[in-house]
């Protein structure tokens, strides 16, 4: 599917965070307390961006990840707004904001805390994964 097509599907939350740099309100979002075994993917383009088994809650009010699935589906810039100093986290085929990375993760996860805006992704279940087409990442839950 083209991203134009799909920029015309979202909700107004989902544009909002993905398209204009915005931010879903903390802890009344899909996926903060959202534990079930599968792929969180780009809302837009489709791209698998982050497992659950990744996923911890950190009490941001946002999920939270310890790392991408693939850290070439995500970049990462230097981001100054709301008078703050962060890194912002973008996914790199569909340039949609994701949120940001912050250096406050456990320590043992790595030390990273990838605070993800429920509106960026879709979840796809681990019992989902084949017939959806990410039947390669099954592999990541054995």
């Amino acid at each position: 599917m083209d991203k134009a097509k799909r920029l015309k599907e979202l909700t107004d939350i989902q544009y909002y965070v993905t398209q204009e740099n915005g931010t879903e309100p903390p802890f009344r979002n899909e996926y903060d307390e959202h534990f079930e075994e599968g792929l969180y993917v780009d809302i837009v383009s489709g791209k698998p961006l982050f497992s659950s088994i990744d996923k911890f809650n950190s009490g941001c009010g946002w999920p939270a990840f310890a790392k991408p699935v693939s850290q070439e589906e995500v970049t990462e810039h230097f981001d100054t707004s709301h008078g703050m100093r962060r890194v912002e986290v973008r996914s790199k085929e569909a340039d949609s904001h994701l949120g940001h990375v912050f250096p406050d993760g456990p320590s043992e996860l790595g030390g990273l805390r990838y605070c993800i805006n429920s509106a960026a992704l879709r979840f796809v279940a681990k019992a989902d994964l084949e017939q959806e087409g990410y039947g390669q990442y099954l592999s990541l839950f054995d």
